[in-house]
């Protein structure tokens, strides 16, 4: 039994909060609006458990209803704000990320992984359009992204295989990775080097670079990146001119982390 399982079975375990948090993560860009039966075959949840929950999130002001179909509240930010305001990490990223963006003139951010997909938990525009509308909470195939590959590839072996069972390719570009043998090889080649890089895996168009952000002990807890468009930048200028401005601003910003970190613990 794996160790989820006997957690579930203990008396430590709220079955009530598992489904509720289920029920927040059914809606997505794709999904803004669900009714009953939608929140319940998404979840696997029966439909009156999902109608109950549905009301209490509404009753609560985390949704509301109309016509039979239910939809998040921007009271729900809040949830998200809790992280972001009780973890400045990310917020000390933001100096060395805009002196980054002044150098380049590309976008940069900085994600984590959350189950199969890399959330933003940082980001820095340009004031460049893109087809592509992301923002802190936007979240992304991991194996289609740089940040994605760069994350996967310093996973430890057992977390890795829990990430190729659940994982579920799409393909959203005639470039994008849908053989789990190629990513493999692909994040060895990630680990190796100590950065990725994608060519319009995600979308047509879109290219990016990403190497990892470290703790104090050296532990991989992020990823940051450039993204620009194909069409004003080519693969070898991100390697070779904005790769080198990228390494030295995940160094300070490690830096930067490992010095905040040390002084909590004075």
């Amino acid at each position: 039994m794996k160790e989820s399982d006997n957690f579930k079975n203990s008396g430590d375990y709220i079955q009530s909060l598992d489904r509720g948090l289920q029920v927040i993560q059914a809606f997505s860009q794709q999904d803004r609006s669900l009714t009953v039966s939608g929140v319940a075959k998404k979840t696997g949840l029966s439909r009156p458990t999902a109608r109950r929950i549905l009301l209490t999130l509404e009753h609560l002001g985390f949704a509301e209803s109309e016509n039979n179909a239910y939809s998040l509240t921007a009271r729900t930010l809040s949830l998200g704000y809790a992280y972001l305001s009780s973890n400045n990490t990310w917020s000390l990223a933001h100096p060395f990320m805009r002196e980054f963006v002044a150098k380049t003139e590309e976008s940069c951010s900085i994600s984590i992984l959350d189950g199969t997909d890399v959330l933003y938990v940082a980001r820095v525009s340009t004031k460049r359009i893109m087809s592509i509308n992301l923002d802190v909470g936007s979240r992304l195939p991991a194996y289609a992204t740089s940040m994605g590959h760069v994350l996967l590839a310093y996973l430890e072996e057992d977390e890795l295989e829990k990430y190729m069972d659940a994982i579920n390719f799409e393909q959203y570009t005639s470039k994008t990775i849908t053989d789990k043998e190629q990513l493999r090889q692909v994040l060895a080649e990630v680990r190796e080097r100590g950065w990725g890089g994608v060519d319009q895996q995600f979308e047509e168009g879109l290219r990016s670079i990403a190497v990892p952000l470290r703790n104090e002990t050296g532990k991989v807890i992020a990823a940051i990146n450039c993204s620009a468009h194909a069409g004003r930048t080519s693969k070898e200028m991100l390697r070779e001119e904005f790769l080198p401005i990228l390494k030295e601003s995940a160094e300070k910003i490690n830096q930067a982390i490992a010095a905040t970190n040390t002084a909590n613990l004075l």
